[in-house]
């Protein structure tokens, strides 16, 4: 477009032309430019979206995360006419996964559904190439999964307050399975370890599902997994559910007590997924795929299938998820700080 305009002026005019006439002519080339691509993107963002788009999820398929992630994306893509793909990228404690989103074009047609490793990644590995906080822009936290503190089910302990006292009389000897280490589950029991003052011995596992197993399997007293890894062990006798980590009971355990209310308030320690987009992707975009997953929040079909799963659709906005982030970012640092937790 710059080449039509210029070429419409005789070549004399251009070289006899002042340097004044030049400039003016030159800068109102640049505007019309501008004013192209501007309006260019403005439309693409209006046809949005207009192709499938990419749920990158850090792990394994058919876990908590993934499933919840099938779940969300299906009914999402109703909602915006587009297939939802949902691309499973494990590795690197979720590195691998945040690195191919960022990547991609910041165009509204990738997302990164991920979890705490948002906010614990930066403060547990060492060399990270990027800034979480601003490579990733919020759009919604999509669902919250209850954790458990969970027995084997010939434990002495019977509710929350017989395990603690069986704990502090016995410093050091009861064991907790978590998943990996620097997960929720271990910053959930260690933020009880230094709430309730007991000390445990912590066994960390590969995944919640191995924990799980082994608790069943009488190799540990005790696990903090999420309520989806605890129901097998739970349904079949084996163990028992104390209490959860999140802060109001959960709809589909209403009968299991909050640490919360059993003497601890304000812990809330719930695990969670989210979606996340790189910095750059249109505001708008966001925006409406933040509105879409509230419209599939508000399906009943929806919340049947994450109920079994204690997962709630949460759906909130962009800036609400932004301020919890932040809230949420200094208590993680605070439990890894004081519990020395790290990687190696």
């Amino acid at each position: 477009m710059t080449g039509d305009l210029m070429n419409s002026v005789p070549a004399h005019t251009l070289t006899d032309m002042g340097q004044p006439r030049r400039r003016q002519l030159l800068a109102l080339a640049g505007a019309t430019l501008l004013t192209s691509l501007t309006g260019t993107r403005a439309l693409a963002q209006a046809d949005w979206p207009n192709r499938p788009i990419r749920f990158i999820v850090p792990f394994s398929a058919g876990g908590a995360a993934d499933t919840a992630a099938r779940a969300m994306g299906a009914k999402v893509g109703d909602i915006l006419g587009q297939s939802i793909i949902i691309e499973n990228r494990t590795g690197g404690n979720a590195v691998v996964a945040a690195n191919a989103v960022l990547g991609m074009p910041k165009d509204g047609y990738t997302f990164i559904w991920d979890a705490a490793n948002q906010l614990t990644n930066p403060l547990l590995l060492k060399d990270l190439t990027f800034d979480y906080a601003k490579a990733f822009a919020p759009v919604t936290m999509g669902v919250r999964v209850a954790q458990a503190l969970v027995v084997r089910n010939d434990f002495p302990a019977r509710t929350v307050e017989e395990f603690i006292a069986y704990a502090k009389a016995r410093p050091g000897t009861v064991s907790c399975g978590t998943p990996p280490a620097g997960a929720m589950g271990h910053l959930a029991m260690a933020l009880l370890q230094q709430r309730a003052g007991i000390k445990l011995i912590h066994a960390p596992y590969r995944g919640g599902a191995d924990a799980g197993r082994d608790l069943m399997g009488g190799q540990i007293d005790s696990a903090l997994i999420t309520t989806s890894t605890a129901r097998g062990a739970v349904a079949a006798g084996k163990a028992r559910i104390l209490a959860l980590t999140s802060a109001q009971r959960n709809p589909a355990y209403q009968d299991v007590p909050t640490l919360a209310e059993r003497g601890f308030p304000r812990y809330d320690m719930d695990d969670w997924f989210a979606l996340f987009a790189a910095s750059g992707t249109p505001v708008s975009i966001i925006n409406r795929m933040q509105q879409a997953v509230a419209q599939a929040a508000r399906d009943p079909a929806l919340t049947a299938i994450l109920a079994p799963l204690g997962a709630v659709a949460v759906a909130n906005t962009p800036q609400e998820f932004g301020v919890w982030l932040t809230q949420q970012r200094e208590v993680l640092d605070k439990v890894i700080r004081e519990a020395n937790i790290t990687l190696s």
